[in-house]
């Protein structure tokens, strides 16, 4: 009752179109008023307003409605015409939101974020302005098309006034390019990321990106796991002793928040009296976890990493667990993002397993029942990785007990731009706060292992976070355009007294250019197995071992990074 007097009293003041072609006309510049904001911010700043830049900027704005509307003539064809436009006014003004509200670019990679995105992820992101964008800009509109968008025509009627519409809007398009060629030379040739703004035109181009890329992945898991490192044989360690690492997956850590960097708040008191290296120079695969987890585990580097290829191939802990070393998965995130399927996996994220849920369910309750696990094992050598919950947001707040709000006030806002930027740092900080408490359990897990096990534990950040910096909040940026707040993690390294690498070796290294890129050859060397595709990193750790110059150690890193 409520959308038909709605639509009587818009029909009362407002003429409605006649034709199909004069509806998507007024779609699109409904869509270019309302849902790209972000675009016309970008070009602000790109282009500031001026007498000078004005022209220009005109042209670009009818450009960008005139590509809009030729992409939904050419998508709106034939009976499904009103229902297309209608789902293009919602998800314009669902992704209006989020680049609006965060900063965020609506690319394939961010859809595949989203078509991972579970219930409680969800829930997080629902705020009363997302939820009246959607209605009065997105589920409103799209009524009144259903309802009023004229009936098809004759295929050939239908098809000569598409014909006649796209061309003429191909002549407004040419028109209003041709006096600023040189504009859009330079536009076009330095200033691509703006365009990743356009609404919904960008993501019309993402999703078609997304579907191909979901075909060749559904296509990989079909097909036979590709072996790799064939070739691994292990060295005999000199100590004898078994091994057992706990490779901590962080999330959402930026490097410059912790105070054993240089971060001018008492961040993280328990690792810096836990004698760890933490390394200074170290750069993310990508900007999500969708990306970066199965990339760091992948030998493909981040040049080389895609998705489909993969899947097709194992991991390094599918070769570890192929040749003999016990591997468990534990997870308080979403899941593994595919690392974990051949190995045993546990899902931390409910009170079936986690002992310490509030409701949130802790990080630190991964460490529950691993003594059971490990003694399980009668000395085998074990790789355990827990994957955190860490510094996910936008609700930081949720991500730490009430005892580790140290920072406040805090903001306890979905949306982060109602927050001061204070209380964005406060809320995050205490989570990394977290973070540091967790750690120092796990390596107070770890010690008692020292004596019959050669122990250590490494942590390393999927990605870091954007909270606030060029108007951009949380991640998931394209890696092209992503500030270094979103690609600089945190890797900290801790081993025990009888390790083959010790923290004095270590720490005199702690400079080193490293990516996720060496996750892979990393935990070879530190199960002492040989492959050529590992090569370099051996005569690193060689190198290491011996504590030789840094120069040698470099010199071979990067060889490896190189080849």
């Amino acid at each position: 009752m409520f959308l038909e007097n709605l639509k009587s009293k818009i029909s009362k003041y407002l003429p409605v179109p006649k034709t199909q072609n004069a509806w998507i006309m007024m779609a699109s510049l409904f869509i270019m008023v309302t849902g790209n904001i972000s675009l016309c911010q970008n070009l602000l700043k790109t282009y500031p307003l001026s007498l000078n830049n004005l022209p220009f900027l005109a042209s670009l704005f009818v450009f960008f409605f005139v590509t809009l509307t030729i992409v939904i003539q050419i998508l709106c064809i034939g009976k499904s015409a009103k229902w297309v436009l209608a789902v293009l006014l919602i998800v314009s003004s669902l992704n209006a939101y989020f680049m609006d509200s965060f900063g965020v670019v609506i690319d394939h990679t961010m859809m595949d974020n989203v078509a991972q995105t579970d219930q409680r992820e969800l829930q997080g992101l629902i705020t009363f302005e997302l939820v009246a964008r959607l209605i009065f800009l997105g589920l409103i509109p799209a009524f009144l098309v259903i309802k009023n968008f004229p009936k098809q025509m004759e295929f050939s009627q239908e098809f000569k006034s598409r014909i006649k519409a796209i061309s003429s809007l191909a002549l407004t398009a040419i028109i209003v390019v041709a006096p600023f060629t040189a504009g859009y030379a330079s536009f076009i040739r330095e200033h691509k990321i703006v365009r990743f703004y356009a609404n919904p035109t960008f993501s019309i181009y993402s999703a078609y990106k997304y579907v191909n890329q979901e075909a060749k992945v559904f296509e990989a898991r079909n097909v036979p796991l590709k072996t790799i490192a064939t070739d691994a044989y292990r060295n005999t360690p000199n100590n004898n002793k078994r091994k057992l690492v706990i490779v901590v997956v962080g999330e959402t850590a930026r490097y410059d928040r912790f105070a054993l960097n240089g971060y001018r708040r008492a961040t993280t008191p328990n690792l810096e009296a836990a004698n760890v290296v933490s390394f200074s120079n170290v750069s993310a695969c990508g900007t999500s976890t969708m990306v970066s987890v199965p990339c760091m585990f992948s030998s493909l580097g981040q040049r080389g990493y895609n998705k489909e290829t993969a899947l097709k191939q194992e991991n390094v802990i599918d070769v570890l667990a192929r040749n003999g070393i016990d591997v468990l998965w534990r997870d308080n995130n979403s899941d593994s993002k595919g690392v974990a399927l051949r190995v045993k996996y546990q899902n931390f994220q409910s009170t079936n397993l986690n002992p310490i849920c509030d409701p949130e369910c802790r990080d630190v309750g991964m460490l529950d029942g691993l003594d059971k696990h490990i003694q399980s094992k009668n000395g085998k050598d074990i790789l355990i990785v827990l994957h955190q919950m860490g510094n996910h947001g936008p609700e930081y707040f949720r991500r730490y007990p009430k005892a580790f709000e140290k920072f406040s006030p805090v903001c306890k806002s979905k949306e982060l731009k109602d927050c001061t930027k204070q209380e964005i740092d406060n809320a995050y900080d205490n989570a990394i706060l977290y973070t540091d408490y967790f750690l120092s359990e796990v390596i107070k897990f770890l010690k008692p292992y020292e004596e019959n096990y050669d122990v250590g534990m490494m942590y390393i950040a999927d990605h870091g976070e954007s909270l606030g910096e060029y108007g951009m909040y949380l991640h998931a940026a394209p890696v092209v355009i992503a500030p270094k707040e979103q690609t600089k993690i945190p890797l900290i390294v801790w081993t025990g007294n009888s390790s083959a690498f010790p923290e004095s070796h270590l720490r005199q290294h702690k400079n080193l250019a490293l990516s996720h890129d060496d996750v892979f050859c990393s935990l070879m060397v530190a199960y002492d197995f040989n492959s050529n595709m590992c090569k370099p990193y051996m005569e690193a750790a060689r190198h290491l071992h011996n504590s030789l110059d840094h120069d040698a150690v470099t010199a071979v890193v990067d060889k490896g990074i190189s080849s």
